[in-house]
């Protein structure tokens, strides 16, 4: 009931413009989607990687209000295939792969205790399987938020995994942090989780930006709730 009450609402919004305090150009962040304004998947850093949908089986989004402005709501779970999928990817670029060197990134999330799978992605530049990958997900049925560094030289994956849930049907700010060695998970900004990596963990590929999931194809750890506030800030 909830979920369609949602989308009657996030249907009366679609294409609806107007003033923001969200929609001001933010030069000091590497990339950030706000949702506002005319072009709900521009990045008002300023930078121009701006979103594209990419989608398979029906899949779209809506928007509904949030904080001033609006928010996008992804599709809800599905369990038999094929299932509606749908990711916001960004053209290659050199400037989001931070190496080494500092990177912080988030976003605001809402979940459902009944959205959750056992991956949800947020925000990723990469693959663990191949290249490198820095990424915020939401893993398992508990609904914790966790942040991913995968190196572009070796292949395990490093996992800092917040100790509470986010699946409550409220909204939560979510952060990832690292520097040199240092990865920190934080929820509404407090500290939830952390771990130590090879400082010289380099993150560096010619993968698209991607929001939302990893892109179209089956597999692709569809994220299924309301999404808002996505930044980058790297070497700061």
């Amino acid at each position: 009931m909830r979920r369609a009450i949602l989308c009657m609402v996030a249907l009366a919004l679609v294409g609806a413009t107007g003033p923001s305090a969200h929609a001001a150009v933010t030069p000091d962040y590497s990339v950030h989607y706000t949702f506002d304004g005319p072009t709900l998947l521009a990045d008002v850093s300023g930078h121009g990687h701006d979103l594209t949908p990419v989608s398979r089986h029906g899949g779209s989004y809506l928007t509904v209000p949030h904080d001033g402005g609006s928010a996008l709501v992804f599709p809800p779970p599905c369990h038999l295939e094929p299932c509606p999928k749908i990711a916001l990817r960004a053209v290659p670029a050199d400037d989001l792969n931070p190496g080494s060197r500092p990177i912080r990134f988030g976003a605001s999330v809402r979940l459902d205790p009944d959205e959750t799978t056992k991956g949800e992605n947020v925000l990723q530049k990469g693959y663990s399987a191949s290249g490198s990958q820095w990424k915020l997900q939401i893993d398992g049925a508990e609904g914790k938020p966790s942040c991913v560094f995968v190196d572009d030289r070796r292949r395990a994956i490093h996992l800092a995994l917040s100790s509470v849930s986010v699946a409550d049907g409220k909204w939560h700010a979510l952060e990832c942090r690292r520097a040199g060695s240092q990865v920190t998970v934080l929820v509404d900004g407090v500290r939830r989780g952390g771990m130590t990596i090879p400082a010289d963990l380099s993150v560096d590929n010619r993968i698209p930006l991607s929001v939302g999931g990893k892109g179209s194809f089956s597999n692709n750890d569809q994220f299924q709730g309301a999404l808002d506030d996505v930044w980058v800030t790297i070497g700061q």
